[in-house]
């Protein structure tokens, strides 16, 4: 099967014939550009030994493409009234199957011990933005066997999760994704990719992940409300930060103590702070 899906045209036939109305409540903006949906397959590298796992699929539109660059597509989609659509677009694409759940519901290592054997598979998805941070680390922190994850998100959600220290978009969402994966932008989509349009620039981010992490860090979690810490109030120092974390309980010498044995000077922002830094002053603490 060719994807027919993709042009405007096809894209508002299937809508009208339907009556569906676009739910503001989900995100909901579907891709009308054939050359963005190569572009997307392309990133994420898929081949025909690949499972990939979808995440709201909308109409079909790239689950048609999916469907035909993978081995097998599973589809995640949370509005019902997209379900009879689905199954009129992607009749004849047998290599798809679609669940009608919330992702964030899913307990999504099973899912992919069930139908990938607990092999690695290839996460894609277009994604609304306020739901695109708890999904990616949901991904990571629940262990979920991932080898990459292709997503289209906000364009200044994409330069959060690749900026480095120092800049202004480096925040607790660059560590995070860049502890666990390689972040690379692969395009970025103006609006008038969509149908409806949305406000902002989309870009598409490719999240390779790492076997290991980059850095040994004693305890990840204590890492993590560290950072949560740091960039809480973006002003204030490193150790102000920390000392003032309902999450954290050091005196402010063993707080400053971690932050010196960085070579840091005590009065540094969180901002200013490597991955690499953030790993020392936790296994400092964890080793007190």
């Amino acid at each position: 099967m060719e994807p027919t899906l993709g042009n405007p045209q096809n894209t508002i036939a299937v809508l009208q014939k339907y009556h569906f109305n676009f739910q503001k409540k989900f995100g909901q903006n579907f891709l009308i550009d054939p050359h963005v949906l190569d572009k997307i397959i392309g990133a994420a590298g898929i081949t025909k030994d690949d499972m990939v796992l979808e995440i709201g699929p909308g109409i079909g539109t790239m689950t048609q493409y999916l469907s035909c660059a993978a081995r097998r597509v599973v589809a995640v989609e949370i509005d019902k009234n997209l379900i009879p659509i689905l199954e009129d677009t992607l009749q004849g694409f047998d290599n798809v199957e679609v669940i009608n759940e919330d992702v964030l519901k899913l307990d999504l290592a099973k899912l992919a011990q069930e139908k990938n054997d607990g092999k690695p598979l290839k996460v894609v998805a277009n994604l609304p933005y306020y739901i695109t941070t708890p999904i990616i680390m949901g991904l990571f922190e629940n262990q979920v066997p991932v080898s990459s994850i292709t997503v289209m998100v906000q364009k200044e959600v994409a330069d959060r999760m690749q900026a480095g220290p120092g800049t202004k978009d480096y925040g607790a969402l660059s560590l995070a994704v860049q502890y666990y994966a390689s972040p690379y932008i692969a395009a970025n989509v103006p609006p008038n990719c969509f149908m409806p349009r949305p406000k902002v620039g989309s870009a598409v981010i490719c999240l390779t992940r790492y076997q290991k992490p980059p850095i040994q860090v004693e305890d990840e979690k204590l890492m993590f409300r560290i950072i949560r810490a740091s960039f809480n109030q973006r002003r204030k120092t490193l150790a102000n930060g920390m000392k003032n974390s309902p999450e954290l309980d050091y005196t402010k010498e063993q707080i400053e103590g971690a932050i010196l044995s960085t070579g840091q000077k005590v009065n540094v922002r969180g901002e200013a702070l490597t991955l690499e830094e953030f790993a020392q002053i936790t296994n400092y603490l964890t080793a007190l």
